[in-house]
């Protein structure tokens, strides 16, 4: 049989099955059943956790948590098409209100069988925007109060010009940043020091708030050094390269590795293994682990960013993904820098989170500095490793029960972490279970990255910005020669979507090509 009639046929088989719509009396009893098992395992979920919730406020935002999470442990499409047909809610927008929707799916089932549902009825109007008047609350602790024109907050990776030039950091405040990020991988503490103290100078003279964010590195291995020993210093497929963990080495004539790297996590070096793969600067270079000796890590390269090659710089990060590296998430350098963070910062970052452990420990690293006073400083939770997404629910149950917390998708190295393939999928499941719990998300990683450098978006940029990052609380952009004008065009562009969509709500105004149809002509 040919391939097109073969294709027709099974369309006209799909279209048959689908007009045979499931009566709504069977539906109701499916749905019925189905918010029995989303309630018991639910609740047996939030019981398991509710030891961890000090915070009162928490407790409708873990139920609710719970509740979907058990929803989303089932497949729901036959069910969710089953129901648009009767024109119900097809369960595709009920994260921040899980049983509120089942239960009024029900309520409208009873109606149209003539079926007494009861104790289920209608849930008050109230019930529906509950979740979203959490999480505006809890945004606005995060990231102060929600500007009037977008929904969304601008945060800003800063420069070491922003130590330097206080126009810099007043323009950007001008042109709508709302949070400063200060990177504690970079600089020292007295840049960070004059960049907060700018800052400071800007909020009073504009009147306007500007939270700064501080966040430590982590156990992230980055480039501590590079040398080269031969005059070209670019890095191609095919070229070996030398991570170490020693501070100087000699350069060897016998070596296949023209370019020695240091790495500023030695200690990691002992736990990779030959054939893992290595990733530099957010997955610019690709390479696998060919030899390991007393001298480090032998890698060849297998694909660049660049097909004339890339230079290698110091900072860049280096990733194992497939390593498994056991770090506690609070290196030496971290518990220094916090001792600054926590004097001087408005939100404490914290990378590379992996379980509940992970965040008890941050946790209690933050309460020994502030002296117990757990609800001192919020914290931002970077979700960046797929352990971190696998365990995202039970780090916010720890972490959101005992302290107002945000979570970034930090889209760089939880790509290099997952693939590519991946990361469309993972970053939408982080925003549901982050609005679920009604808990404010930063999109990170990339955004304008274009227009940041050369002062011109590209189309893929805005529909990044448009599709993911206005579904967010907060979106951030990195440090560049056009940073000033990305956050103009970010926030136009960001108050433009705030009348078409809230997470996954389209909202529906009035379209203008609509209303360019002249009715006498339909």
């Amino acid at each position: 049989m040919a391939e097109k009639e073969k294709n027709e046929i099974e369309n006209e088989s799909f279209d048959e099955k689908s007009d045979e719509k499931k009566l709504p009396n069977e539906l109701l009893s499916k749905m019925i059943s189905l918010r029995q098992d989303v309630y018991e395992e639910g609740m047996a979920f939030y019981k398991k956790r509710v030891e961890d919730i000090e915070i009162k406020e928490f407790e409708n935002s873990a139920k609710n948590l719970s509740f979907y999470l058990a929803l989303r442990r089932r497949d729901l499409r036959e069910i969710q098409s089953e129901l648009s047909v009767w024109g119900l809610s097809s369960l595709g927008r009920l994260e921040s209100r899980t049983m509120s929707t089942i239960d009024s799916v029900i309520s409208s089932l009873g109606k149209i069988t003539n079926t007494d549902v009861s104790p289920i009825e209608y849930p008050p109007k109230k019930s529906f925007t509950a979740g979203r008047r959490q999480l505006e609350k809890n945004a606005e602790l995060l990231f102060g109060k929600r500007p009037e024109n977008r929904n969304t907050s601008i945060m800003v990776t800063m420069p070491q010009e922003a130590a330097k030039d206080y126009k810099f950091v007043a323009d950007l405040m001008k042109n709508g940043m709302n949070v400063a990020r200060i990177n504690c991988a970079h600089d020292d503490t007295e840049v960070w020091e004059k960049i907060i103290k700018n800052i400071r100078k800007a909020e009073k003279e504009l009147d306007r708030t500007c939270k700064v964010l501080m966040d430590i590195s982590g156990p992230k291995a980055r480039i501590s050094w590079v040398f080269s020993s031969t005059s070209n210093d670019k890095i191609k497929p095919k070229d070996y390269i030398l991570i170490t963990g020693r501070e100087k080495i000699k350069a060897n004539s016998q070596s296949v590795a023209n370019t020695i790297i240091g790495c500023s996590l030695p200690e990691i070096l002992n736990e990779l293994e030959v054939g893992d793969p290595v990733l530099i600067d957010d997955g610019v270079l690709e390479a696998e682990i060919k030899e390991i000796d007393e001298n480090g890590v032998l890698i060849r390269v297998n694909k660049t960013q660049q097909p004339n090659g890339i230079r290698l710089r110091v900072d860049k990060g280096l990733n194992f993904p497939h390593s498994d590296i056991k770090m506690d998430i609070v290196t030496e350098k971290d518990k220094k820098d916090l001792d600054f963070i926590c004097e001087h910062a408005d939100i404490a970052g914290c990378s590379f989170v992996k379980n509940a452990k992970d965040i008890k420990l941050f946790l209690k690293e933050i309460h020994e500095r502030k002296k117990g006073e757990s609800d001192a400083i919020p914290i931002l939770i970077k979700v960046e490793t797929i352990l971190g997404i696998r365990n995202l629910s039970e780090i916010i149950m720890v972490s959101a029960g005992k302290h107002p917390v945000g979570v970034m998708i930090a889209r760089g190295d939880l790509a290099v972490e997952s693939g590519y393939l991946r990361l469309a999928e993972l970053q939408q499941e982080i925003l549901w279970i982050c609005e679920a719990a009604d808990v404010p998300v930063v999109w990170a990683t990339q955004v304008l990255e274009n227009m940041v450098k050369t002062g011109i978006p590209t189309r893929a940029e805005v529909t990044d910005v448009s599709e993911g990052a206005a579904r967010a609380e907060c979106v951030m952009l990195n440090k560049g020669e056009y940073i000033t004008d990305a956050v103009c065009f970010l926030d136009s562009l960001l108050e433009k979507m705030k009348s078409n969509q809230y997470k996954k709500t389209s909202k529906l105004r009035a379209l203008n090509i609509a209303k360019d149809i002249d009715a006498d002509h339909c």
